[in-house]
């Protein structure tokens, strides 16, 4: 039989693969690592929405459900964004319930970027994000922040757009962000919404963190420009639910129905026991929850006390789980080379800042999730501290 000589889709084998995977995987032959890595929740899931999945599961819930979300669970979402956000759509049809945050991406990029289109992203970013642009055959527009205090502002905006080769089409905007942890006033947000109107982009506002928003409210940008963003979010971080795999795209109806020809497409349907158990947690009483911010932010100040301790300075973690950090000035490697010795001799994992970042700063950053529990999170910086007294 002779050899294949078919190629493969151009888009797919110039793919860069994930870094923070790649990483993982490089680090994964040694034994006895305490990983500060993932963002994965340290808590269980809501009893209720256990409770909720195991009947649905016992009354046979689990044949195809509605392509675009069971409509009983698009409810619960919609009152649960107008009640956390003020985000007041006018019907269930103006969201789609997608296979988590990271399939609602895939699912925007592909129905709003047309090949060559430029995407502005607030660098550092969550690597993913270049992924999927990648394979919409857009081009990555990023803007550093690590001059303006990993803010995006005005100012940056503009220079990238006025500097682009390509036509800038839209913006994708997380926050807080990962890996940064840094969130936006409303006052910072209004001037942003402003420039994003100026210059006609779409806004893809990926709020996953919203819940976990420290010092003062979280305000979404789908308030603010309701008829050009795309709100997408979930319940994998809010609500210790990622392995349910539970997201959601909201915004103008008109889109919705555009972006769920892509949704249908690509998974059809989410089953639909799993869905049963997310509109139970959508109905879940918002104090109901405040353990676990109250956990993450004690975690958040003992972490950020013991590292400032160690020498490294600290962006203002003011939401999400993550810590990104500047090495001390005694680390004289970069990041990745920092991380990957920490791991083979401190037996310790986390993330070098090149996994967030097409700039050079990250060189000089790394990320530490403060999600797992407190025990391993004290394990983890205590073996960091040894490390760094041991070998500098």
């Amino acid at each position: 039989m002779p050899a294949m000589t078919q190629p493969l889709n151009q888009l797919v084998t110039e793919l860069e693969p994930d870094r923070i995977l790649t990483f993982q995987k490089s680090i994964s032959k040694f034994d006895n690592l305490v990983y500060l890595t993932f963002g994965e929740p340290g808590f269980a899931t809501p009893d209720a929405v256990k409770q909720a999945t195991i009947a649905a599961i016992e009354a046979d819930r689990s044949h195809y459900g509605n392509s675009q979300g069971e409509l009983a669970l698009r409810e619960a979402a919609r009152d649960y964004l107008a009640d956390r956000y003020g985000l007041d759509y006018p019907s269930v049809n103006n969201l789609i319930m997608t296979a988590g945050v990271t399939e609602a991406i895939q699912s925007v990029f592909k129905t709003l970027i047309t090949p060559g289109d430029g995407l502005l992203i607030p660098d550092p970013a969550y690597g993913s994000y270049f992924a999927a642009l990648s394979l919409a055959g857009g081009v990555a527009l990023p803007v550093n922040t690590a001059k303006t205090g990993f803010k995006l502002t005005v100012e940056g905006v503009e220079e990238v757009i006025k500097e682009a080769v390509v036509p800038v089409k839209a913006v994708l905007f997380n926050y807080p962000n990962n890996p940064t942890g840094v969130t936006y006033s409303l006052a910072e947000l209004k001037e942003l919404a402003e420039c994003f109107e100026k210059h006609d982009l779409w806004v893809i506002s990926d709020e996953i963190y919203a819940e976990l928003t420290y010092q003062g409210e979280h305000h979404s940008m789908g308030k603010l420009l309701p008829d050009r963003t795309i709100v997408v979010n979930g319940l994998s971080k809010s609500h210790a639910m990622t392995g349910y795999r539970l997201g959601l795209i909201a915004g103008p109806e008109w889109l919705i129905n555009e972006i769920q020809k892509v949704h249908g497409s690509s998974v059809f349907s989410l089953p639909t026991f799993v869905q049963d158990g997310a509109a139970a947690a959508f109905r879940i009483p918002r104090t109901s929850l405040d353990y676990m911010k109250e956990g993450y932010q004690e975690r958040r100040d003992y972490a950020a006390a013991k590292l400032e301790q160690m020498g490294f300075d600290l962006v203002s973690p003011e939401g999400a789980f993550y810590l990104y950090a500047k090495l001390p000035d005694k680390v004289q490697e970069d990041s990745d080379v920092f991380a990957y010795h920490l791991a083979e001799e401190g037996g310790v994992a986390l993330i070098p800042g090149t996994a967030f970042s097409m700039f050079d700063e990250a060189k000089r950053y790394i990320r530490i999730s403060y999600a797992a529990d407190m025990e391993r999170l004290q394990l983890g910086l205590d073996k960091l501290k040894v490390y760094l007294d041991e070998k500098y």
